[in-house]
């Protein structure tokens, strides 16, 4: 039996976010059963984007087997009111994702799924399997270079190049999960075989810069808040050319995946007459919210340095959740929801009594 993809995206106008498009609201904290599907709207085409459109892909894929693009969360997530509490505060409620760049490949499961060679060049991180014919059974399970086994996800971006030579992130990379609405208490753990894209390769440097979640642009050394890559940073081997942004964190219950790769996801909201975030109706169920901190070994003259998919302000990166499940919610539940800053143990140095998640392997005892 498979959930009715019927829902569709009203074309609201894009915010100040380039990649976020809401859908309509939809009536979706409890968990539904799988409805038959009764028909379906035509898929759409492509996400319009101030003045570009980005091809949705509606091909056919393991995940997807009549390739409109909308893949059904089973269950769906339904009857979620976005939480306007303000709980008790905690400055922080976040833990670390420690995963390495594994290879690279002009592949993207997400955009291109089973054409293989049709992206340009991503760096991958985490599962070291992730291809053009990646989908949630071949990830979920498989090895992985971050720290945590049960952390199978597959994480990518486009590569980063010093003239002809590719540069890769040396080492673990951060990528913190964190709340990203006011009420950290009311962020549940991602669905499997979730997945979306964070940014747009055809975005400009405005369109980068007023991006929600653009944090602190490109930098290096005493270098900050750029939108382009710099065109030189300090010559010393502790500098190194860094990226921070965030990922939506407001889920519509509804879909792992859209055409677009981006109405079912959206950035919390500010409640009105407040300085608190939270989802909004349309979707009403909060994720956590993963921030890329990456960084490139990489410095002098910069003039060179561009990546795979344009210039800095090009930006973007996939997430694609292939996380055990037991673990995800394990680390979400200690760390997000208890208000800790986690290491990838789910340790909190600054509240040692409240222990860790993982034990030394990085595993759930």
């Amino acid at each position: 039996m498979r959930v009715s993809k019927r829902v569709r995206s009203r074309g609201l106008p894009a915010l100040l976010v380039s990649t976020a498009l809401l859908v309509g609201a939809l009536s979706v904290g409890t968990v539904a059963t799988a409805a038959p599907e009764s028909g379906k709207a035509p898929a759409a085409s492509g996400s319009v984007h101030a003045g570009h459109v980005m091809a949705a892909s509606t091909r056919a894929s393991g995940d997807d087997p009549d390739g409109d693009g909308y893949i059904p969360a089973v269950p769906q997530v339904t009857g979620v009111t976005p939480s306007d509490r303000t709980p008790p505060p905690a400055y922080f409620h976040e833990f670390q994702a420690n995963c390495s760049a594994t290879h690279t490949a002009p592949d993207d499961p997400i955009v291109y799924p089973g054409q293989p060679g049709k992206s340009h060049d991503h760096t991958f991180m985490g599962n070291r399997s992730t291809n053009a014919h990646s989908t949630t059974g071949s990830l979920y399970g498989g090895a992985t270079a971050c720290k945590a086994p049960a952390d199978a996800s597959a994480y990518w971006m486009p590569s980063l190049f010093k003239g002809d030579q590719k540069v890769l992130p040396v080492g673990p990379q951060v990528i913190y999960y964190k709340s990203g609405v006011t009420d950290y208490t009311s962020v549940r753990p991602f669905p499997k075989g979730l997945r979306f894209v964070v940014g747009d390769p055809m975005q400009t440097a405005g369109e980068f810069r007023a991006h929600k979640g653009f944090v602190e642009g490109w930098e290096c050394g005493d270098s900050f808040f750029n939108t382009d890559i710099p065109a030189s940073c300090p010559s010393r081997p502790d500098v190194q050319l860094n990226l921070r942004m965030q990922a939506p964190s407001c889920w519509d219950g509804k879909y792992l995946d859209t055409p677009d790769h981006r109405s079912h996801m959206a950035y919390p909201v500010v409640k009105p007459g407040t300085n608190d975030n939270m989802c909004p109706a349309s979707h009403p169920v909060a994720l956590p919210m993963i921030e890329f901190k990456m960084a490139w070994p990489v410095n002098g003259d910069m003039s060179q340095v561009r990546l795979a998919s344009g210039r800095g302000y090009s930006f973007h990166y996939d997430f694609f959740n292939a996380w055990e499940e037991r673990t995800l919610k394990a680390l979400v539940d200690h760390c997000v929801v208890g208000g800790l800053q986690c290491d990838a143990r789910g340790y909190d140095e600054t509240h040692p009594q409240k222990g860790a998640v993982l034990n030394a392997d990085y595993r759930l005892p």
